[in-house]
C-alpha cells in the first residue's frame, strides 16, 4: 500500500521543518509526501525546497485556503490511501505509518483513526491536552464530536466517490467531510488506540473565541446539511467532555 501525505502551508516557516522531518523519519518505504503552499511571505519555499526530491510533489501558488490546499494535494496524489498532516503537527514516532498501513491490512477498512496530544507551540513536548477517538461512534457527531482528524487516513477513491472538503467552511470542512465518509456513506473504520500526532495549539480551530464561535456554527452547519439534526446547544454540550481532556493521559 502507497501512503500520500498531505501537508497544506502558509508561512509555516517555524514549524514546517519538523512536520517534514517527522515523515522522513518513518520506517514505512512506500510514501509521497506531497506539500502546497499557499504562496508564503515568509521562508517556507526555501526551506521546503531545501529537502529536494525527496519530498514527492511541491505546489506553491495562491490558493483559496488550506481546504482548496488540501484539495490540491489530494488531486495530485498517487497513494492508495491519504492522510493529512497540518504544517504544525509530526508524527509521534517512527512507526506511525507502517502501523497505520498493518491496521487496513489486517482488518480490512475504508479508513482509520487514532488518538493525538495536543502540545504548546513553543514547547512540542509539553502536552496539554490527550484527543481521545476511542468511543467515536458516527452517532456523535451530532454532538460536536469526530475522530482526530490529523490521524484519518482514508483510502484515496473515497474522494472521487463521495467528494472533496468544501472550500465554502473556513475551519470545519474536515469535520462536515467525516460526516460525509463515516455517517452518510457509512464508510468502515477502525480505531486505533495509539497517540499518532502531536498538534501544536493556536491553529485554526484552536486560536481564540472567535475562531471556536465559527468552528461551532461550521459544525451545525455541517450536520443540519447533511441530515443530521443538532443544535448549537448540543454542539456546546462537548466542552464538559474537553475539561477532563486537559488532565488525561494515554492509558
Amino acid at each position: 500500500m502507497k501512503v500520500s501525505i498531505i501537508t497544506v502551508t502558509y508561512n509555516a516557516a517555524a514549524t514546517i521543518r519538523d512536520t517534514i522531518e517527522s515523515v522522513l523519519a518513518q520506517d514505512y518505504p512506500n510514501i509521497e509526501h506531497i506539500i502546497i503552499d499557499g504562496a508564503s511571505k515568509d521562508n517556507t519555499v526555501e526551506i521546503v525546497q531545501s529537502y529536494g526530491d525527496r519530498i514527492a510533489r511541491f505546489v506553491s501558488e495562491p490558493d483559496r485556503g488550506m481546504y482548496d490546499g488540501m484539495n490540491k494535494g489530494i488531486k495530485l496524489a498517487t497513494g492508495d490511501a491519504i492522510a493529512i498532516l497540518n504544517a504544525d503537527d509530526v508524527y509521534l514516532n517512527s512507526h506511525v505509518i507502517s502501523t497505520i498501513v498493518n491496521q487496513f491490512e489486517q482488518h480490512q477498512v475504508d479508513s482509520v483513526f487514532a488518538d493525538l496530544v495536543y502540545v504548546k507551540h513553543d514547547e512540542p513536548d509539553k502536552i496539554v491536552r490527550y484527543y481521545s477517538s476511542a468511543h467515536f461512534h458516527p452517532d456523535k457527531f451530532a454532538y460536536g464530536w469526530m475522530p482526530a482528524h490529523p490521524t484519518f487516513v482514508v483510502k484515496r477513491w473515497a474522494f472521487d466517490r463521495y467528494g472533496f472538503f468544501k472550500t465554502d467552511y473556513k475551519i470545519a470542512a474536515d469535520y462536515e467531510l467525516l460526516i460525509r465518509f463515516l455517517a452518510i456513506h457509512q464508510m468502515s473504520y477502525h480505531y486505533i488506540p495509539q497517540v499518532l500526532v502531536k498538534m501544536r495549539t493556536g491553529g485554526a480551530s484552536t486560536a481564540n473565541l472567535s475562531s471556536n464561535w465559527i468552528l461551532n456554527r461550521e459544525i451545525v452547519r455541517g450536520c443540519l446539511e447533511n441530515g443530521i439534526q443538532t443544535n448549537m446547544t448540543k454542539v456546546l454540550s462537548k466542552y464538559f467532555v474537553k475539561v477532563f481532556q486537559l488532565v488525561a493521559r494515554p492509558a
